[in-house]
């Protein structure tokens, strides 16, 4: 165990005792510039007790963290509230060293981590309700099953008004501070979106009734301890009325363009779409994919009305990089937009009608005639693409009224 890792106080008897990962960059698909913490967490109760674990490979940094605050051997609870393997890869290897006295997880907890991992120990199943005493304190647990797997849960720690609540709340963020008031409030709201929308979004209904259990739990919190990015103790009350927001997926006055181009034709098409938009008084995020990311597009439709796409025909198909993003987002499952498909080709031009399909699929409301130009788009067609822009954006200005 290196010495130079020390823990982090979070309240009276709570340590960060994480792990910052500053070098990862895609989190299945999700591309992470800023890397990610790790977050564990030591509760210095009777019963010394471990929330959550990291990822295999920092099992040494967190061990020397908890070191710097007590034996790690003198760890009597485990609790795992998310069994995915960036918070349970190094599990079997801490059980077996600190031979806690219990292992605990939810029901489906228990069942995924013996799936995952060679965990050897019998491990104790809590439910949604139940309680564990720690001598002078106490955890209860709250189930919030597929949020985001079906495992998760929250814990709290009623004393201190503490809710560890796994990946809920969370963000990628590899920073040295540790709480929500130590970095830049733009960066908190940009990860925190970014990490929703390509994370939680897909189970919004479930967070606005998570939502609302929390509200009449009667749970009070001076600290959200999430297992990625900061601990929020400054800002509790924004971070959750944000998910509520998100959660709704309200449409709002802008719209997302998304295209990859070949010889710059569906590039033109795109760019007088976006200038029949603008005019119309709608926001416009312009994005070729030859320059985005996918978790890009997805953070700016978050809070968008309207997803418009189009792409060229390449061997009968459109292009890899529509493809791609197109899977990414429906699978994603944002709701409440308005949308159409557009492109150019040479002979064959099925990538327009690919695009329908995968639009319709994701329920996107279809605005107006597709556009598909053969070759360059004239100043006729240029017209066409113009005068699509300033429909969706009347269209879209009528939904943002009614939903």
């Amino acid at each position: 165990m290196e010495e130079f890792y020390k823990a982090v106080r979070v309240s009276d008897h709570v340590y960060w005792v994480g792990a910052i990962d500053w070098t990862i960059r895609d989190f299945h698909g999700y591309l992470t510039r800023r890397g990610s913490t790790y977050n564990a967490y030591l509760i210095t109760a009777d019963k010394i007790t471990l929330i959550d674990a990291v990822k295999k490979p920092f099992r040494e940094e967190m061990l020397s963290r908890v070191a710097s605050v007590v034996d790690p051997g003198k760890i009597k609870y485990v609790i795992s509230n998310h069994s995915e393997m960036d918070h349970s890869g190094c599990l079997p290897e801490v059980i077996e060293l600190i031979n806690p006295e219990k292992v605990v997880a939810s029901p489906m907890g228990s069942k995924t981590l013996k799936e995952l991992l060679p965990v050897k120990r019998e491990i104790t199943v809590v439910k949604d309700g139940d309680r564990l005493n720690l001598g002078n304190m106490n955890l209860s647990f709250m189930e919030t099953r597929m949020l985001h797997w079906p495992d998760s849960m929250f814990t709290y720690l009623a004393e201190e008004h503490v809710l560890f609540s796994q990946d809920a709340f969370g963000m990628h963020l590899a920073t040295s501070e540790r709480f929500d008031d130590e970095i830049e409030e733009a960066i908190l709201r940009y990860e925190a979106a970014t990490y929703y929308a390509n994370i939680i979004l897909p189970y919004s209904s479930l967070v606005l009734k998570l939502l609302d259990r929390v509200a009449s739990s009667g749970m009070e919190f001076k600290v959200i301890a999430p297992d990625h990015g900061p601990v929020w103790r400054m800002n509790m009350k924004g971070i959750i009325e944000l998910y509520g927001q998100w959660a709704i997926q309200k449409p709002a006055l802008k719209t997302v363009i998304v295209y990859a181009t070949m010889w710059h034709s569906t590039e033109l098409m795109a760019r007088a779409i976006a200038e029949g938009l603008a005019q119309g008084g709608i926001a416009v995020k312009l994005m070729s994919m030859d320059e985005f990311h996918r978790s890009d597009v997805v953070y700016e439709l978050l809070e968008a009305g309207a997803l418009v796409v189009g792409s060229s025909t390449l061997n009968n198909n459109m292009l890899p990089h529509i493809a791609d993003v197109l899977t990414y987002i429906r699978g994603l499952k944002p709701a409440n937009l308005i949308g159409q498909a557009f492109g150019s080709y040479g002979w064959s031009g099925e990538a327009v009608g690919q695009i329908l399909k995968e639009l319709s699929e994701m329920k996107v409301e279809l605005v107006g005639d597709t556009l598909s130009v053969r070759h360059r788009p004239d100043g006729e067609v240029l017209k066409k693409c113009f005068s699509l822009g300033t429909l969706i954006a009347e269209k879209l200005r009528e939904k943002v009224t009614t939903v």
